[in-house]
Parts: structure tokens; sequence; C-alpha cells
């Protein structure tokens, strides 16, 4: 049996060294051991998810999941919706507590999108909790829920266009007062498809020809816009996520294959681009929306 360990924190920048295990597995079982696991992110669990579903594809076995007997762990994980969402990748051996009931302080929780009407149901249910906190907790104006939905709606539609794959959209909002000394909300999305390269291979990689690859095929949508549609005006979803994160002065990532590409703000500390990570299938999209200090517009 292969035994992965799982760090103390895991989120979309220590998920790497999780992938990059995951894609060494050969035939056999696999353990995620999470022992140690004191906080995990809407990132690291659609992450988890994800790595879970690849290690069951490699081995040919479904993973085990072992958790700390610490409570708060299994306790957020169960209101975030993890261990339904796990229910079928991980298997024998992995505790799936109930999950609790009564009123939730989740955003969202991890839904799976399959449909177009897993879609709406997402951005339907999200809209009343996202209003009070996108104008209590971080002081966006009141047109900032249309906004929001608008970047859930994007980033579902991504997965149905361009995955062809299971996929999984979380969002939940934090108190980052020691990071940050301001409140979040955390957006994750992740899926197991084509990637960014594969699926805009079939329009653009003739025109880069040699250094078609990752990289070219992240900075051909994150930047210039291009889309797999022939026709201009279609696909845009990206671009449109990306101004108005930018407008909200917040971090948006996205990891394709073996690269990264990011909008920085400067409250924020990693680079624009990364490349040569380990060879994961599908796309990780990371978006965090920082609450408004007095001194913005």
């Amino acid at each position: 049996m292969r035994v992965i360990d799982l760090p103390a924190s895991l989120d979309h920048q220590t998920s790497d060294a999780l992938f990059a295990e995951v894609m060494e597995v050969g035939g056999e079982k696999v353990l995620f051991d999470g022992r140690h696991l004191r906080f995990v992110g809407p990132n690291g669990m659609v992450g988890l998810l994800a790595a879970g579903s690849v290690a069951q594809d490699r081995s040919g076995e479904a993973p085990i999941l072992e958790l700390g007997a610490a409570g708060d762990v299994k306790s957020y994980l169960g209101r975030m919706g993890f261990f339904q969402a796990a229910d079928g990748i991980f298997g024998a051996g992995t505790a799936f507590p109930r999950r609790p009931s009564g009123p939730s302080d989740v955003l969202l929780e991890i839904t799976p999108i399959t449909t177009n009407s897993d879609v709406h149901e997402v951005v339907d249910r999200v809209q009343k909790r996202a209003g009070a906190i996108l104008s209590k907790t971080l002081g966006y104006p009141p047109t900032s829920v249309v906004q929001f939905s608008v970047i859930l709606s994007e980033v579902c539609q991504n997965i149905l266009e361009h995955a062809d794959a299971p996929g999984w959209v979380a969002a939940q909002s934090y108190n980052w007062e020691k990071r940050l000394g301001r409140h979040v909300v955390i957006i994750s999305v992740a899926d197991l498809g084509r990637g960014f390269r594969g699926s805009l291979s079939d329009e653009h990689s003739a025109r880069f020809g040699d250094r078609w690859g990752d990289v070219t095929a992240l900075e051909a949508a994150f930047i210039h816009g291009l889309t797999r549609f022939p026709d201009s005006g279609r696909g845009q979803g990206i671009q449109q996520i990306r101004k108005q994160v930018r407008r909200w002065d917040g971090l948006i990532s996205i990891r394709s294959g073996t690269a990264r590409i990011a909008d920085v703000p400067e409250w924020f500390d990693a680079p624009p681009l990364e490349e040569g990570l380990s060879d994961f299938p599908g796309t990780q999209i990371n978006i965090v929306l920082p609450e408004r200090v007095d001194d913005e517009d």
C-alpha cells in the first residue's frame, strides 16, 4: 500500500505536493494519511476529491482517507458536504460521518457539476447567503451579488464546456486576521478533464507550433482571451472572471497540466506564472476576494 501524507494545512498552494505524489501511483492501493490535517480550505477539499479520483483510476482500487481524532476538521468537512461528495471516491476503511443538520455558515457546500441544471442550482442556492456575506462581511455594494453570481456561473460552466469529466465547486468565507487583517471569500473549482491545452488544441495549437504546451495555452486563454470557439464573442468566461476579480482587488489562479497562471494582487505573495509542476489532469481555479478597505472607491 502506498501512503500519501497530507500536510497540516491543505490549500491551493500545498496541494501541489499532493498532486505530485498521486501522479506517481502505480498499481498499489493508496492511503491518504490525514491524521495531522488541521485546516483544509475549499481548494484543498476539491483538490483532495480530485486526487482521490486519480488515485482510484491509477491503482484500480478506491483509496482510503484516514483523518485524525481532532473533531474540528471532521466537523468542518461535514458542514462543507465533503463526505457526501467523497462517497464513491474513497473506499472501505474511510469513515463517512453523517452530515450535520441545522443552519450552516457555509457559503457553498462542495457541489458536483455535471449538467447545466447543476449550475443554475448553485447560483440559486448561493445568492441569499452571498448577499449577506458580500455586504456585511466584505463591504461590497448590493450590486456585487449579481457579479458574484456571474463568477460562480462562469467557473461552473468552465467545467461543462472544457472538462468532459467530473468537477466540483465550493466557496466559503474566512477571517484572515493573521494573514491579511481582513475577511475573504474563497471560491474553488476542480475538474479532471482535458485541461486548457487539451481544450484549446484543435483551434489554436497550429499557430503556436513547437511552443504549444500548458503554459502557452494558459497564457492564450488568461491573457489574450483565446477560446476553443472559432467565432469571437463565445467562451469569454475566463476573461469576465479575471476582470471582475481584478476590480475587487482579488486573487485568481488557474492550475492546468504542468503550469499555473495567476493575477496576483499586492497583498498576496505568489509568482504570476509557474511551470514544470507535476502533470495533473484537468484544471483547478482558485479565487480569493478580500474585504474592502476604507480607502478603496
